[in-house]
């Protein structure tokens, strides 16, 4: 599914919502006004000996002075971090999928026997200030998210809240910073760098059973309103070169400071690399109406049956928007086969579709 940039959204009857609250409002996030790209915090260890933790993110920083109980997760991927970490979150923001407390597939059985969390639509609007109010939260990650300065000064006032990092474009976080950063916010700064390393070595498996990967290009696109390419600072994106795939040279001086952007039929050269990436909704339709296109069809990349589709209706394409550290080892089993079918330099060998 194709991310959209979140525009800012008043909070109503928020007044109502902070008396309700008050009890939290000493554990509130600070903002220092530092703006250091430095997240660590200034606590090391994990538990209760962390804290207090205080993290870096673009608006300043934020103290978190004891282990955060009920966590919402305003972030759209920042609930798979947490769950890889041991906790629940008591509320999610939904993003794709449509699964119960927003709960991929591939981060189900992390629930235990927990209730799922309770789940805050992603309207595009911004976070539902009044409902994540009403969950009576001691943190509130929004790591992998948008937020507005104004958005994180409503959040801040009945909670700690830690914003996106300030040295990466908006959702452009790479997973492995997420995961460390709510490590660091939950006091589990261990954990999280185990569960990173972990990830990486699946991703640097798959890396080294297709040798053919490395020095080889790739970029991922979507038809969203005609070809929109996904740039260096988006996880997808992160997910080839994760796998040892080069992007195309000029793709962020194409799209600019931005995740990704559409493109002109000048610049399909950007999509003429070795393997191509499509996540689109109807795998049969969109790459048959995509082959009609005259700027498209004479590519070497698709003449060569370079080409692979993921269909983002599936928990696979999902999984391949949603680019967390649960998620990626899902992923990487199902692309990487794909993607060893694009580049294995014969033209009839057909990319074919994952079993599941």
């Amino acid at each position: 599914m194709f991310r959209s940039r979140r525009a800012p959204r008043l909070a109503a009857a928020l007044a109502a919502a902070l008396l309700l609250l008050s009890t939290a409002t000493a554990c509130a996030g600070e903002d220092s006004g530092s703006g250091s790209s430095d997240t660590g915090a200034k606590a090391s260890g994990s538990g209760s000996s962390a804290f207090p933790v205080t993290v870096a993110h673009k608006y300043g920083s934020t103290t978190i002075r004891s282990v955060p109980k009920r966590i919402v997760t305003v972030g759209l991927t920042d609930q798979d971090a947490v769950l890889a970490l041991g906790e629940v979150p008591v509320g999610t923001t939904e993003w794709l999928g449509g699964y119960k407390g927003a709960i991929g597939p591939w981060a189900a059985d992390r629930l235990g026997g927990a209730q799922p969390p309770t789940v805050l639509k992603d309207t595009g609007t911004g976070p539902q200030i009044e409902k994540i109010a009403a969950l009576r939260p001691d943190l509130i990650l929004a790591v992998y998210s948008g937020l507005t300065k104004d958005q994180y000064t409503s959040l801040s006032k009945f909670a700690p809240v830690v914003a996106q990092p300030k040295q990466y474009n908006d959702y452009g976080v790479p997973w492995q910073e997420l995961t460390k950063t709510v490590g660091r916010a939950l006091g589990k700064p261990d954990e999280a760098s185990k569960a990173v390393a972990g990830t990486e070595a699946a991703i640097r498996a798959a890396a080294d059973k297709y040798p053919a990967f490395k020095g080889a290009s790739a970029v991922m696109a979507t038809p969203y309103e005609g070809m929109f390419v996904f740039g260096s600072q988006d996880s997808r994106s992160r997910i080839l070169t994760g796998l040892g795939f080069g992007l195309p040279k000029d793709l962020d001086k194409a799209i600019g400071d931005k995740f990704g952007a559409n493109i002109s039929k000048e610049r399909t050269d950007l999509l003429d690399q070795d393997a191509l990436v499509w996540i689109v909704g109807d795998v049969a339709k969109e790459s048959a109406k995509l082959r009609k296109d005259a700027s498209y069809k004479d590519l070497g990349v698709v003449k060569e049956g370079r080409e692979v589709f993921v269909d983002e209706s599936s928990d696979y394409g999902n999984a391949t928007s949603f680019v967390s550290v649960l998620s990626l080892p899902y992923v990487v089993e199902r692309l990487a086969p794909q993607l060893a079918a694009a580049v294995d330099g014969r033209t009839g060998t057909k990319v074919e579709q994952p079993a599941s």
